[in-house]
C-alpha cells in the first residue's frame, strides 16, 4: 500500500506527506464532527488568539469518545492501518485526537515544539496524522525540521501562549530559537489539498506560521502508538493530562483510554 521509500523517509526524516489517502466522504465526516465539537467544546478547549471577540486560533482534544464522527473515522477508516505500516509495528493503539482551527486573518504562529515531551509516552513507535479539512498553501502549512526525530534532545514543552511550563524534569532542555536561526536547519512544509496528510513522529520538531491563505485552516490530528510505546508520568505538566489513566511507568499503553486498534 505504501512504497518502501515512503516508509524509509518516515523513519529517517521523522515526517512524510501522503497524497490523496483520505477520501472525501471521510473528510466530510470529520468536518461535521468538528462543527459539533465547537458547538459544544470540552473543558480542554483553548483560545490562543482573538480579535474583536472573534476567535481566530483555537483547539480542543480528547473528544473521540463523545463525538461519533471522530470515533467512526478513527475506528472504521483505513487510518490505523496506515499508521501500522509507517511505524512498522505489530500493534496500534489510539493515543488521542486533536482539532486545531486558524481562521482567516489569524496572525499567531504555532511555536516550534516537540510533542513527545508533552505526552505520557516513551518510545519511538508512534505517529501523528495532521489532516487538513481545507486546502493549505505552503506559506500557511506546518513546518518540520527534517531528521529532528533522531536528535537525542528532549525539549521542555512550549506553551502556545501564557507562561511556559515549569522546568521540573531534568532530562528536558529549552528548545533553541529556531525561528531566528532558520538557515541552520533543514525545514520543510508542503502545499496540501483535501485528502492529503502529513504524518510525523512525536519527537519531530515542528511549528506553523500564521494563516496567510484566503480560507480557514481547519485540521484534524489523530495520534497513534506502536510496539515499544510505554507509559511515563512526567514530573511536570502533561498535555493532555489524562487524569483517569492508572497505568504505572513502563507499562504498555493498553487501557480504555488508549484502546488497541490493531494487534497481529
Amino acid at each position: 500500500m505504501l512504497k518502501k521509500s515512503i516508509i524509509d523517509n518516515y523513519k529517517n526524516n521523522g515526517v512524510v506527506v501522503l497524497r490523496n489517502v483520505i477520501n472525501k466522504r471521510w473528510i466530510n465526516v470529520l468536518k461535521r464532527g468538528l462543527k459539533i465539537n465547537f458547538q459544544n467544546p470540552s473543558k480542554y478547549k483553548c483560545i490562543y488568539e482573538k480579535s474583536y471577540k472573534k476567535e481566530l486560533f483555537y483547539d480542543d482534544y480528547c473528544n473521540w469518545n463523545r463525538i461519533v464522527e471522530y470515533k467512526n473515522f478513527i475506528f472504521n477508516s483505513n487510518i490505523s492501518n496506515i499508521a501500522k505500516i509507517l511505524m512498522q509495528s505489530n500493534k496500534v493503539n489510539l493515543f488521542h485526537e486533536h482539532v486545531l482551527v486558524k481562521e482567516i486573518g489569524s496572525k499567531k504562529r504555532t511555536p516550534w515544539h516537540q510533542d513527545q515531551s508533552y505526552y505520557c509516552v516513551n518510545g519511538k513507535d508512534n505517529c501523528s496524522f495532521w489532516i487538513p479539512l481545507d486546502k493549505v498553501n505552503k506559506n500557511s502549512a506546518p513546518e518540520f525540521i527534517i531528521g529532528s526525530n533522531k536528535w537525542n534532545n528532549k525539549f521542555l514543552p512550549t506553551k502556545f501562549f501564557g507562561h511556559n511550563y515549569e522546568h521540573k524534569d531534568g532530562e528536558f532542555e529549552n528548545i533553541p530559537d529556531i525561528e531566528k536561526n532558520r538557515k541552520k536547519y533543514l525545514i520543510k512544509s508542503w502545499k496540501m489539498n483535501i485528502g492529503d496528510v502529513v504524518v510525523f513522529n512525536f519527537a519531530t520538531v515542528h511549528g506553523a506560521p500564521e494563516n496567510k491563505s484566503k480560507n480557514r485552516r481547519r485540521a484534524f490530528s489523530v495520534r497513534f502508538t506502536g510496539d515499544d510505546a510505554t507509559y511515563i508520568k512526567r514530573k511536570g505538566e502533561m498535555s493532555p493530562p489524562f487524569p483517569n489513566v492508572k497505568l504505572k511507568n513502563g507499562q504498555p499503553l493498553d487501557c480504555k483510554t488508549f484502546p488497541l486498534l490493531i494487534s497481529s
